[in-house]
């Protein structure tokens, strides 16, 4: 056995265990439009939460 076989072994089966376990990269934009609305409801934009008037 080569002595990179380990190594090799190694890569590809945490490989194969993120691309099972990867999430579809809709999902986090759509997060983050979702956070963005709610934040806009709340009329924060940049500097936090608003100063209490």
């Amino acid at each position: 056995m080569p002595a990179a076989a380990p190594q090799t072994r190694e890569l590809r089966r945490s490989l194969r265990r993120r691309n099972r376990n990867a999430r579809h990269l809709d999902v986090p934009a759509a997060q983050r439009r979702e956070s963005a609305r709610v934040r806009s409801e709340k009329c924060v934009r940049w500097g936090g939460r608003p100063l209490a008037a």
